[in-house]
């Protein structure tokens, strides 16, 4: 039946206006003539009426309800409450309890008023007290039952409605955690792919420059070459790997795919692999790196992706420090380069991205970038962080995947 409300309504509605009308002849004992049965006909059909939006106007279906249990009352001279009881209830349900109980204590007064006119006539001669008692009795009973029913219907549509507004989060935050991924994917393959690209191409150039003066030399620079693809092959397979893993084949995914990620041990390897295109790296670390594997990669991350622009803009620089600084509130990571010439040949062309993820991965830990020309000449990049150390809290990775909030550092070379 709840599924056809219209339905019930409509049943309601017919059966309470054939009840009354077939009742009018009997309960009409002040004016037993034809006009006052059609009189209460009518009132009984406009009631009828009046039910069929209980629902949507229950105020409404009340006001026409008790307005037409007064008049039948003065016509028949009882009052029996018709409908009243009905649209009280309705009310409730479909209203509000509040409203509920103004309506009964409207009428209660509707009730109050029309009393003394019928007290001591029609079939049972009541008093006026005993009338108002006896008339009160099912539009309160009609009330609480209401009451009662509307509040454990509202409470189910707020759970319903809790649901759907958690289910809704649910979803929001599942595709901001998927941007988020979406970004750090990309910011990943993007410093695997033009680091190792860049380091290749330099290493080719200067393979096929000394190809035929010094042979050995571009042998060695091949075998650098293919070394470094090697590897930046073994990590793009184990970024593929963590796309394509089952996230339910917990430990039987293959170890490779579990192989840590470039933390602080691997940063005198990665320094050593640009010297061997001949730009002259000085490294110095100080301190202890913290233990949270996701701000030793940050580091590597911003190293690798500073000497590859070095590599790419800055080749003849006579001097390049990587100094990175481990202290006990924050970390700090510094690049800087000696050149003023530029490159001689066309630099391998960039996405413009590779700042961009440099401050990206620093805001992920709530820490910042910067970039741009020193007064001395030459390049600087400057990335700091917390250390984690003192239980600072992680800035929240969602915000590096949204464009309006990432932050901006200079990147014209």
């Amino acid at each position: 039946m709840a599924r056809h409300p219209r339905t019930v309504d409509a049943v309601i509605a017919i059966a309470f206006t054939l009840l009354s009308v077939s009742a009018a002849p009997v309960v009409d004992s002040r004016s037993p003539a034809v006009p006052g049965v059609v009189a209460l006909a009518a009132l009984s059909v406009l009631t009828g009426v009046a039910l069929m939006f209980r629902r949507s106007r229950p105020v409404a279906v009340l006001a026409v309800t008790g307005a037409a249990a007064a008049a039948a009352a003065l016509v028949s001279g009882s009052f029996d409450g018709g409908a009243v009881p009905l649209a009280l209830y309705a009310l409730a349900v479909y209203g509000s309890s509040r409203r509920a109980w103004i309506g009964f204590g409207g009428v209660a007064v509707l009730i109050a008023v029309v009393a003394p006119s019928t007290a001591g006539q029609g079939p049972m001669a009541l008093s006026i007290a005993t009338m108002l008692l006896v008339n009160l009795i099912l539009p309160l009973i009609a009330t609480l039952i209401g009451t009662n029913v509307g509040g454990r219907k509202r409470y189910v549509e707020a759970l319903r409605d809790l649901a759907v507004q958690l289910a809704r989060e649910r979803d929001q935050q599942a595709r901001l955690a998927t941007a988020a991924e979406r970004t750090r994917i990309a910011r990943e393959i993007h410093d695997i792919v033009a680091h190792g690209i860049t380091v290749m191409v330099t290493l080719a150039d200067g393979a096929a420059a000394s190809a035929v003066a010094r042979p050995e030399l571009a042998r060695d620079a091949m075998r650098e070459v293919a070394e470094t693809g090697r590897t930046s092959l073994s990590e793009m397979r184990r970024m593929l790997g963590v796309l394509a893993e089952d996230p339910d084949a917990g430990d039987a995914a293959p170890p490779s795919l579990r192989a840590p990620q470039p933390g602080h041990a691997d940063l005198a390897a990665l320094v050593d692999s640009f010297r061997s295109t001949g730009l002259p790296v000085r490294f110095t670390s100080t301190g202890a790196p913290p233990d949270d594997p996701g701000r030793q990669l940050a580091v590597f991350r911003v190293v690798q992706e500073s000497l590859t622009n070095v590599l790419r803009y800055a080749p003849n620089a006579d001097r390049v420090e990587v100094r990175v600084d481990h202290r006990p509130e924050e970390i700090t990571v510094e690049v800087t380069d000696d050149d003023l010439t530029g490159p001689v040949v066309p630099p391998v062309p960039g996405s413009g991205r590779g700042l961009v993820g440099v401050a990206e991965r620093m805001a992920v830990y709530d820490g910042t970038a910067t970039a741009g020309r020193r007064e001395t000449g030459g390049w600087r990049v400057l990335a700091t962080m917390p250390s984690g150390l003192h239980d600072v809290r992680p800035g929240d990775a969602s915000r590096a995947a949204d464009p309006t909030t990432s932050p901006r550092v200079q990147e014209d070379r």
